[in-house]
């Protein structure tokens, strides 16, 4: 598998960055301050992460996604890792993610990565007007469970 960042006149994998954030206007906001990184296995595209600069020195995984048809291959931990190497390469010293309270498994894969709770931002899913109600695991996602990492 090879991840690269994306290309200046490359589109990018919008379909799977929903899988990850249903808001369309949400994601394409972040795509236009952020940097696009994708995992390709034999030129396809399975996974996808962006990076924005959120304050100095800190930088935030505001997307992460793998196609579901890869899921339990180890891609999520390597879009990860690529994204602390990245982040750390860049010169940041800290490293942010948010994940819903209803994402079980990203939430022990980002504390498996080093990362640890930060916060909770109470009704995040709620507040920002998404067309549907998310659920997961059985589970409504309404809060933002914020994780961090020194790098």
């Amino acid at each position: 598998m090879n991840i690269r960042l994306l290309k200046p006149n490359e589109n990018c994998p919008l379909e799977l960055l929903l899988l990850a954030d249903p808001s369309r206007q949400l994601v394409e906001e972040y795509l236009k301050r952020g940097q696009c990184c994708v995992a390709e296995i034999e030129h396809q595209i399975v996974g996808v992460y962006v990076l924005l600069p959120t304050r100095p020195e800190t930088i935030e995984v505001v997307n992460i996604a793998v196609a579901e048809v890869m899921h339990g291959k180890g891609i999520g931990r390597q879009l990860v890792t690529h994204a602390i190497e990245t982040a750390r390469s860049q010169g940041y010293k800290t490293l942010e993610i948010g994940t819903g309270n209803s994402s079980i498994g990203q939430l022990a894969l980002y504390q498996k990565c080093g990362f640890r709770i930060v916060g909770v931002d109470l009704d995040f899913f709620v507040r920002h007007n998404y067309l549907e109600e998310i659920y997961e695991n059985g589970i409504q996602c309404r809060d933002m469970i914020r994780m961090s990492q020194d790098l």
